[in-house]
């Protein structure tokens, strides 16, 4: 006798299955799904921030090394822009007011503004920039930091400069992400604090500068600060003035 085949009959599938999510439950999810969206958007804006910084620092360590180089062939370093928007060199500079501007990028043939495209910002000593540059030309820029209680140190020269105690012949900067700077397309930006003095001091110039940790708060001495500021070094200066046979 042929075996006889019972169909097994299908699970049932509850209501609960059959309707899918309901709108809490897919509500829940959303807010899960946003909350992980913003937690991995914090720390990409702050690495898009140390990018933006570290590939600054590249680039006014290699306007210094172009200082250099121009100085080797020129015996002289360049003067700053003629404007925002003319990147060749200014005529002689008549104060150190002068002689602080924009870097002259058309001249030395670099990139001309930071990672936030903000023009890069340069101050050289009219000694080392109108005339061939001599063993006893006294450079007259400096920078300091604060320290941990908000003094103000010296990190290049002291309150007066001279070929005893050497300050920098130029300093090279960026005004960083926020407050103050001037756009690629040469508009002026507007500060955006009152707080901010070291920033201002910076970019106001023309003989002092401040180097210091970045910081946001208002009621840090010298206030906020983001600028990037570095400087050539008098001694490395002359030595590859020297070591080039353009000076004795």
């Amino acid at each position: 006798m042929d075996s006889l085949t019972y169909a097994v009959p299908p699970t049932p599938i509850s209501a609960r299955e059959q309707r899918g999510f309901t709108l809490t439950e897919m509500s829940v999810v959303l807010v899960i799904i946003a909350l992980l969206i913003g937690g991995m958007l914090l720390p990409m804006a702050a690495q898009q921030d140390i990018r933006a910084q570290q590939e600054t620092e590249r680039t006014l360590a290699e306007i210094r090394d172009a200082l250099i180089g121009f100085a080797v062939v020129n015996g002289r370093l360049p003067r700053p822009a003629v404007s925002a928007t003319d990147g060749t060199e200014r005529a002689v500079c008549a104060s150190d007011a002068d002689c602080s501007g924009f870097i002259p990028w058309s001249v030395l043939g670099i990139r001309k503004s930071d990672s936030w495209e903000k023009l890069i910002r340069y101050s050289v000593t009219p000694a080392f920039a109108n005339s061939a540059i001599t063993v006893t030309a006294s450079a007259n820029r400096t920078v300091q930091t604060r320290d941990a209680a908000g003094t103000p140190l010296y990190l290049v020269g002291q309150a007066s400069c001279s070929t005893a105690t050497l300050c920098a012949p130029a300093v090279i900067f960026s005004h960083g992400k926020n407050r103050w700077g001037t756009t690629d397309a040469g508009t002026a930006l507007p500060d955006g604090s009152t707080t901010n003095a070291d920033e201002d001091s910076n970019n106001t110039g023309p003989l002092n500068y401040f180097s210091r940790q970045p910081s946001a708060s208002t009621a840090a001495t010298g206030g906020e600060f983001d600028d990037i500021v570095v400087w050539l070094s008098h001694s490395v200066l002359i030595h590859n003035l020297i070591s080039a046979g353009r000076l004795p």
